[in-house]
Order: C-alpha cells, then sequence, then structure tokens
C-alpha cells in the first residue's frame, strides 16, 4: 500500500484485464482487488511484457477464484437515507431514524441500536447522505487519533500527516518519503480491529516499504492475529456503489 509507482499498463491474458506497475522492486506482487475483482501487478522494471503475461497464466486459477469471491460477496443495497434502513458503523447494523425538526442537523449513534439523524423538514437525500458522511468523518478521526497515540511508540515512526478521504481500491495508503498515510472513510463502518490493522499496517510501511517477510515479521510482532482481521476485513459486505474510494 505504500506509493512507490513509476509506470503503469495493462495487459489482456484469458480475457482478464491486469493493470501493470513498474517499480524499483526485485519481485513480482500480484493482487486481486475490490468490489469487482480488478486484477493489478507490480513487477521490476526490466520485466517485459511477455513475461508479465507468463506469470499471470500461472496464475490464473487463483486469480479467477479471487474474482469469483467478490462477486459473490454480500452487497449492502443503496441507501435512501430514511427511518427504518440499516447503515453499519463500527461493525454493527444500525437502524436509522430521521428525526425533522428546526435547528442545526446532527447525528448520534444510541446504544439501543439506532442511529439518530436530526435534519430540518424538507432535507434532500443528497444533504442527509452528506450529513452522515461528514458525521463518520468526524468521529473516525477521533479513533485513529486514539489508535495513532497508541500505535506510533510501539512501531517507533511517528506520522508527519494523516488524513482520511475516500479512496477507490484501497483501504489505506502510505507515502513514506513524506511520512504520511491516508485511510478509507469506510473503515467508519468496520469493526474496529479492521480500522486497528489498516493503520498498524501502513505504520508499518514506514519501516518497510513492500510485503515481504521483513514487513509480515513485523506485522506478526505489533499484530499477532493480522491475518485473521484481514479475511475477515475481506468478506464484510460492500456498499451499493462501486467503491467511490
Amino acid at each position: 500500500m505504500s506509493e512507490s509507482s513509476k509506470a503503469s499498463d495493462t495487459v489482456t491474458v484469458d480475457g482478464i484485464e491486469v493493470q501493470v506497475v513498474r517499480k524499483a522492486i526485485k519481485n513480482l506482487h500480484l493482487g486481486v482487488y475490490p468490489p469487482d475483482g480488478r486484477v493489478r501487478m507490480a513487477v521490476p522494471n526490466h520485466i517485459t511484457d511477455d513475461n508479465v503475461r507468463l506469470a499471470v497464466v500461472s496464475r490464473l486459477s487463483w486469480i479467477k477464484k479471487q474474482q469469483q469471491a467478490f462477486r459473490q460477496q454480500a452487497r449492502q443495497s443503496e441507501r435512501q437515507y430514511v427511518s427504518g434502513e440499516c447503515h453499519y458503523y463500527q461493525g454493527k447494523s444500525f437502524r436509522l431514524e430521521v428525526i425533522e425538526r428546526r435547528g442545526r442537523h446532527a447525528v448520534e449513534a444510541m446504544q439501543s441500536g439506532r442511529l439518530r439523524m436530526y435534519v430540518s423538514p424538507g432535507t434532500s437525500v443528497a444533504n442527509r447522505a452528506k450529513l452522515l458522511e461528514e458525521w463518520r468523518r468526524s468521529e473516525l478521526r477521533v479513533r485513529v487519533a486514539e489508535l495513532l497515540d497508541q500505535w506510533q511508540p510501539l512501531v517507533g515512526k511517528e506520522v508527519t500527516h494523516w488524513g482520511i478521504k475516500k479512496m477507490r481500491t484501497k483501504w489505506g495508503s502510505c507515502n513514506r518519503e513524506r511520512r504520511s498515510i491516508w485511510l478509507n472513510l469506510e473503515l467508519s463502518k468496520k469493526p474496529p480491529e479492521c480500522l486497528e490493522y489498516i493503520l498498524v499496517h501502513e505504520l508499518v510501511h514506514l519501516l518497510e516499504r513492500g510485503h515481504n517477510d521483513n514487513f509480515k515479521q513485523h506485522m506478526d510482532r505489533l499484530l499477532p492475529q493480522w491475518r485473521l482481521i484481514k479475511a475477515r476485513l475481506n468478506q464484510l459486505p460492500l456498499k451499493h456503489e462501486e467503491w467511490g474510494y
């Protein structure tokens, strides 16, 4: 998830389009990503397209299996932001309760499992969606700040900047040179341990650029259950529309 891309191209193998990103790395890295099974391969700069195709062919069975899993993954229905609708927050399903009133718009999560949204009469669906998104961002910022205070001393690295944004294909990203990390707004919907895993993952990239054995050893030391959390995160429902992040 670190940012070190140099050049990007595409090749097609057996009807599967593969994004090829050439970098200053030693080994090939193949990934299949939600929501629709997009395939991306990071390769050393000197690798030819023919060699890329051979590598893809050798992993076709695995690629198709991953794509099929994404196609079968549960998806939330399109949200209308009306009372009775279910919305995920910190891994739990909350029942939305829209309360029309004069005054400041607000959202609050209740222990009863209800998500109360206070809006002016006639507030549009788009503005209700924006209100909930802003609330999610604010709540997530508080949680991320707390996690950074906890984990930066343990990792032994500190970021100079961090932020939350919509990301199309990643849960997070790290820029080692700038010592900055970004986290996906969608993590506000996921269980707390998933947010923690992604944050630790990105902090570890400040120690190790790639996902090599050293990276995995750091993750094993810091968060021994990270593989189980990663698997759970990848099995959780996707939102209705294609990831807007």
